[in-house]
């Protein structure tokens, strides 16, 4: 069987990991946490351009799908975990016990193996073409990176175990059974996208106000605005609206190809 590895969607994926890559060096070893966030920013640029492209010039590919899956992991579950190392570990006196070192990266990194399973989980479930069940791996490593950028540009410390006990929330967010919305429009009209919009208006106001600083209040917004969302859908009962689609999805391929079978009248 011929694989054609170097096309362009997976050079973009490569880029991506690449990235992800750096932006570790670049905190665990250079202690940069400005770089780190830049090349995460960048990492995901790439990460929504590769699928595009795919799509663009027609070519997705199984390998593609396995590649992205690990380049994600690198840059935004590898990436992250190495920046609040940084920030919480790296930061720690000289006089620290060694208990306490070990106990503060193991929470670290922790962060990264709830992001392969996140990632193993969207591969494998159906119902996340229109929405995300756990918070997207790219917007996690986005809010850790950006507050340890913020912190360099401020001043502010943001490291400590406070953090650590936010790894931990956002660890099982990743994982979790809150569905999230995702920013694919159904068409330019206010119905069925008024999450969306209203979500979007939030986010400009936000940048307006806080420019490059916006982006970990405009995370929290996401997952406060999701959360809301999917209780409200939960009181309400019945099936969910993803793995309604799903279900609809379905029904209308099985009845194409009852189409398709049956003899066409002329």
């Amino acid at each position: 069987m011929k694989i054609k590895l170097f096309t362009v969607p997976n050079l973009l994926t490569l880029s991506n990991l690449l990235c992800g890559a750096f932006a570790s060096l670049a905190a665990l070893v250079y202690g940069s946490l400005e770089w780190a966030f830049w090349l995460i920013v960048l990492a995901a640029v790439f990460d929504f351009f590769d699928g595009f492209v795919a799509r663009l010039l027609k070519c997705p590919s199984a390998i593609g799908v396995e590649l992205d899956s690990l380049a994600d992991m690198v840059s935004f579950g590898f990436a992250p975990s190495a920046v609040v190392y940084a920030m919480t570990v790296g930061g720690m006196a000289e006089g620290t016990p060694v208990w306490i070192r070990l106990v503060a990266t193991f929470v670290c990194f922790v962060m990264a193996a709830f992001s392969a399973l996140r990632l193993a989980k969207f591969n494998i479930d159906e119902t996340q073409h229109t929405e995300f069940c756990g918070l997207p791996t790219p917007a996690n490593a986005l809010f850790f990176s950006s507050l340890g950028f913020i912190g360099v540009r401020t001043g502010l410390d943001f490291g400590g175990w406070p953090l650590l006990i936010v790894v931990v929330a956002m660890s099982w967010l990743l994982v979790s059974p809150v569905r999230m919305f995702a920013l694919k429009f159904r068409g330019f009209g206010w119905r069925g996208n008024q999450i969306r919009y209203l979500f979007l208006l939030l986010c400009v106001a936000v940048i307006a106000s806080l420019r490059i600083y916006a982006i970990p209040v405009i995370i929290l917004l996401y997952i406060l605005i999701s959360a809301i969302r999917w209780g409200m859908q939960a009181n309400r009962g019945g099936q969910e609206p993803a793995e309604a689609q799903a279900a609809e999805e379905r029904t209308d391929e099985e009845a194409r190809s009852a189409s398709d079978d049956a003899p066409k009248m002329e």
